[in-house]
């Protein structure tokens, strides 16, 4: 690092990873931005710089064991942060140096109290609620998929569901056969929840899985299906649903479905719209032929709502455009996850519940192989088009090509 460098950081100014401070500040305040740059990106701070860029220069005595005492009493968890000073001119300014954190959320610790903060453009603020939660996801510490549902109860739950899922499925000798034991029984397995006092109340992944109607509850449960005739988005749509139900189908004690589930009603639009019978090369019997690969559209659909951030009241949407399927899942990547990392098969499960109930059911097979091996291997032995994989910090598009 040299004066090069932080006459460059200084023309450029303040921005998400770059604040500047006087020396002369409270450790709470300079507590507060590095907490900020821990919960967002990681940054830098520069110490004897005002807020327009002029060099005020070090005053505090002893600033180096000062800066570490406030990154060790008042920051938590504790960090060591990289402390550099350098000299410009006549002045001598700090530099502390921040890394991403990786055990979210960080907090500023204050007499009884902790406050979170985050970075938000030029400034460090109070987290919300929803942004607390994101957090708590990043760090492993909460799995939202198993927070309560106000409003709901067992009797929102589809008890033939249950039955075949803990019977045919998960092969459960001995079913309760009362209200109370099944409750036991899908708290100790997160499904259902006991939230400060409350009556029982459905989990998020219990909802989505066996519920009766879960938009009804949880508005960001369902699906919104559009098809539009172009290759833009249009106000004539040849088709427009708002799809909603549990998860999974129903089968009897055969292995034969008899009720579909929000998947299953997915793809019967797929084929609607995106498929054709055609007569098979004996001309005696006929073929579908899909636009797209079933396997690579299920899979897409699928990990749009296991790996989705269930704190966006958003649905999960599904574009059919002429040329083209889109697939948009709701909140960011996990953490640590990139677009090149998901393809290579990184496994960060968000919602570990979800995922293991569909991969009992069979909805789901090698956790963190489907982008590859049924998304783009899939859609490469179809039509030898490549899917496209759009990541940013509000959704996860996937494009799937005629």
């Amino acid at each position: 690092m040299n004066q090069e460098d932080i006459l460059r950081w200084i023309q450029n100014g303040e921005n998400s990873g770059m604040e500047f401070k006087r020396d002369d500040i409270r450790p709470e305040q300079l507590a507060k931005e590095i907490v900020a740059l821990l919960n967002f990106k990681g940054g830098k701070i520069l110490l004897g710089v005002e807020d327009d860029g002029t060099l005020s220069g070090i005053t505090r005595a002893a600033l180096e064991e000062w800066v570490m005492n406030v990154c060790s009493d008042i920051v938590h968890p504790r960090i060591i942060p990289y402390y550099e000073e350098i000299q410009m001119g006549e002045k001598r300014i700090a530099v502390i140096s921040v890394d991403m954190g990786i055990s979210k959320p960080y907090v500023m610790r204050h007499g009884q109290g902790e406050n979170i903060y985050i970075r938000v453009g030029l400034t460090s603020r109070l987290a919300s609620r929803e942004e607390q939660m994101r957090l708590f996801q990043e760090g492993g510490f909460l799995h939202v998929e198993i927070l309560p549902v106000p409003g709901t109860c067992f009797a929102h739950l589809d008890p033939r569901r249950l039955r075949d899922y803990f019977g045919r499925v998960r092969k459960l000798e001995n079913l309760p056969r009362e209200d109370e034991e099944w409750v036991r029984l899908l708290i100790n397995m997160e499904y259902m929840t006991v939230h400060e006092g409350s009556d029982p109340l459905c989990t998020i992944a219990g909802l989505l899985l066996f519920g009766h109607r879960p938009g009804r509850f949880l508005r960001q449960a369902g699906l919104e299906w559009v098809v539009f005739p172009g290759t833009e988005k249009d106000y004539d749509t040849r088709d427009r649903a708002s799809l909603d139900g549990p998860l999974v189908a129903l089968w009897d004690e055969h292995g034969e479905q008899t009720e579909q589930g929000l998947l299953e009603l997915l793809m019967s639009k797929v084929r609607q719209h995106a498929s054709r019978e055609k007569l098979a090369e004996n001309q005696l019997t006929r073929m579908i032929e899909w636009d797209f690969a079933p396997e690579a559209v299920r899979e897409a659909v699928i990990n749009a709502f296991v790996h989705r951030d269930w704190t966006r009241p958003a649905d999960v949407e599904i574009s059919l455009y002429s040329d083209r399927m889109e697939v948009i899942s709701p909140g960011p990547l996990p953490n640590h996850v990139t677009v090149e990392r998901m393809k290579l098969g990184l496994r960060i499960p968000r919602n570990p519940i979800l995922i293991q109930t569909l991969k009992d059911y069979g909805y789901v097979e090698h956790m963190g192989m489907g982008v590859r091996n049924k998304i783009i291997a899939g859609m490469r032995r179809h039509n030898g088009t490549e899917p496209e994989f759009v990541a940013d910090a509000f959704q996860v598009l996937v494009c799937l090509f005629k």
